[in-house]
């Protein structure tokens, strides 16, 4: 059977790339470790391409030919796993598990659209719950899974209206992804980023300084896009007359109450939720790092006497691939840096101090939002892209950060197709519920890719300035 044209393409690349590291002088400037960090690196980006192979596999296996080849040493490969950001969000997937398990979003969701009156209210309300999600559950397939039932309570109230629950279907992993951005809990995506920042440049992003820049933005793109949403599966006869949207009907896809006065064990999750999220949110104040925030956390919420959920429990719910991937992936960027590989590659890219720093960052926004057709993982998207972008953006004479937080923000849009994202398969097949097909898909994307690209592109030159984090890399302080 032959191969699919994104799974050829990268495989003649990548081969082509291998053949030439091979051919003695053909890679001028590059020492034995870039060019087998290169090797390495290439072979691990086809593998994600065109194999079935786990990624994790896939990435650990590579960090592991790094070690073995003596281009990292094995105190770096392993030191990853302890690194802070991993213990972040092992602590918050622990956290989100206490949360899930007494039924608070249930709660949440007849606190907001039980308010709704007209679709447009429903749709803007639901997006502003959805974005508050990302503060209390790590990572787009965690948001996903927690607003399920709350899609399947409207779609019960708005079943003999076919076509909104069509657009709700849409709306919540359109939403769940675009937000993502808001925090650096919000994929795991965002925790390469800050480690390749880390070991190439030396700046350090923290909680604060992601939520600072993030935040606007995924309110502004969440809200465009559920407007977009709504004008591209609705008609305009589908969104005159009245929703109503009782705590009865909510109730009928919760386990736990969604009415009447908080259990104890609400209260105290609820209280401890809005806790950590005030010390994440206030670090310059007491300098007490997230990580360490969100273990003390983690421990109240599985703690015998005043927690929700059993250690254990919460433990099975950390996405353990996923922090294994993280932290093999560091490890590459780091042999990509500390080789001279990112700095060569790069070099091939003809930048310099005259580009335009609009014309660079619309290179990258442009190639990020794309790459989603290629990796399906959004965090191997970022482990392929952003060394990449970082050493480019000092050639070009940009901010590094700018360019690393635009990249994986363009990166956030994964709508094209059913298999892009998890939260995309997730709702695109519902049982008993209808919901849209690959073809609605193809024409929110048409819209929705070059909105988002544009939107990544007016906050990196305009808005994030503003908030501390220049274009150029001469006027950062």
């Amino acid at each position: 059977m032959p191969l699919p044209l994104r799974q050829t393409v990268g495989l003649v690349a990548v081969l082509g790339l291998c053949a030439l590291l091979a051919v003695p002088g053909a890679a001028p400037g590059l020492g034995v470790d870039g060019r087998l960090s290169l090797a390495v690196f290439a072979l691990a980006t086809a593998a994600w391409i065109a194999t079935p192979v786990d990624d994790a596999y896939i990435a650990l296996g590579a960090g592991l030919a790094l070690t073995v080849t003596g281009v990292i040493s094995s105190e770096t490969l392993f030191a990853t796993l302890g690194d802070e950001t991993v213990w972040l969000l092992i602590c918050a997937f622990v956290l989100a598990a206490a949360v899930t398990r007494t039924g608070l979003a249930g709660r949440a969701a007849v606190f907001l659209v039980g308010g709704a009156r007209t679709v447009r209210q429903l749709v803007h309300l639901t997006t502003a719950g959805l974005v508050v999600t990302a503060f209390a559950v790590p990572a787009t397939s965690g948001r996903a899974a927690l607003a399920l039932p709350v899609f399947l309570a409207l779609a019960t109230a708005l079943r003999e209206r076919g076509r909104l629950v069509v657009m709700l279907a849409l709306l919540f992993p359109t939403v769940i992804l675009l937000s993502a951005v808001a925090t650096l809990i919000g994929a795991g995506a965002h925790l390469i980023t800050v480690g390749v920042l880390w070991e190439q440049t030396g700046e350090q992003l923290s909680f604060v300084q992601w939520l600072v820049v993030g935040m606007p933005l995924a309110v502004v793109s969440s809200h465009l896009a559920a407007e977009l949403v709504l004008l591209t599966t609705t008609r305009r006869a589908d969104r005159k007359g009245p929703v109503t949207i009782t705590a009865a009907q909510i109730q009928e896809h919760s386990e736990t109450a969604v009415e009447g006065p908080f259990t104890p064990a609400e209260s105290r999750c609820l209280l401890l939720l809005a806790t950590v999220v005030l010390l994440w949110c206030s670090e310059p104040l007491h300098g007490v790092s997230p990580a360490v925030v969100a273990l003390i956390g983690a421990l109240v919420a599985t703690s015998p006497a005043l927690g929700t959920v059993r250690f254990k429990d919460g433990l099975r719910t950390v996405p353990w691939p996923l922090l294994l991937f993280m932290a093999a992936t560091m490890a590459m960027g780091v042999a990509l840096s500390d080789s001279g590989a990112a700095d060569w590659l790069v070099g091939w890219i003809p930048l310099g101090a005259s580009t335009p720093p609009w014309v660079f960052l619309t290179g990258v926004i442009v190639v990020s939002t794309a790459a989603h057709l290629a990796l399906q993982s959004r965090s191997a998207r970022s482990s392929v892209l952003v060394p990449l972008v970082v050493a480019a953006a000092v050639g070009a004479g940009v901010n590094p950060v700018t360019a690393a937080l635009a990249s994986t923000a363009a990166a956030g849009f994964c709508h094209t197709l059913p298999s892009s994202a998890k939260p995309v398969a997730l709702f695109a097949d519902v049982p008993g519920t209808p919901t849209y097909t690959p073809r609605d898909l193809l024409r929110l994307s048409a819209f929705l890719a070059p909105l988002t690209a544009a939107l990544v592109l007016v906050f990196a030159l305009a808005v994030w300035p503003l908030l501390g984090v220049p274009v150029l890399l001469e006027t950062q302080p």
